[in-house]
């Protein structure tokens, strides 16, 4: 369905309207879906659990990681055999306490009033962070500074992702990752 909605979006300008009916894809949930051109990271939006169906989600994020990503210009439809899809199907968010954070296992969402920042817990395995590190670089990501999640008034969530990457279903491509911290200041990369 990600692909689909790829290239329907980048050929067309359109959403996809047509999705299957199987439950679990119906089903409420949230996604990030990742792009990687060349092996190099191209667009990556997402939307943390809400009440829109699993499939809705990965296909307008899709169609967004491609297009709509301020990080990059938006992807040309003569890159689409090129482009590998990565999809992270969220768990719903859970308040954590920062001793409890597993690097590599859990994905973090900091807050503080209108500021946020997403982090998927693959990010910390490819830079392999420890749970420290990975709140600061979350904290980063909001646009706040690396300690805040010392103040009491910071939220801090965590999430689980099961990852579906084209790559590693055919066995081939390999990615380099970007590190987060060199992104927009307080972008979250969820739509």
């Amino acid at each position: 369905m990600a692909r689909r909605a790829l290239e329907l979006g980048l050929k067309t300008g359109r959403d996809l309207s047509d999705f299957p009916d199987h439950p679990s894809l119906t089903r409420a949930g949230g996604a990030f879906v990742t792009l990687h051109l060349r092996g190099r990271l191209r667009g990556c939006i997402g939307q943390l659990p809400a009440a829109e169906s699993l499939v809705q989600v990965v296909a307008h994020c899709a169609k967004s990681a491609a297009l709509d990503d301020p990080r990059f210009e938006p992807v040309h439809a003569d890159d689409l055999p090129e482009v590998e899809i990565e999809i992270s199907v969220l768990s719903p968010l859970a308040d954590i306490l920062p001793e409890m954070i597993e690097a590599g296992k859990h994905g973090l969402m900091v807050s503080r009033g209108w500021q946020r920042g997403v982090l998927l817990p693959q990010v910390a395995k490819e830079f392999h962070w420890d749970g420290a590190r990975f709140l600061e670089e979350t904290c980063v990501k909001a646009g706040l500074e690396r300690d805040a999640w010392k103040n009491p008034s910071t939220r801090i969530q965590s999430f689980t992702a099961e990852v579906i990457s084209e790559a590693e279903l055919r066995g081939t491509a390999e990615t380099k990752p970007v590190a987060p911290s060199a992104e927009k200041p307080g972008y979250s990369s969820s739509t």
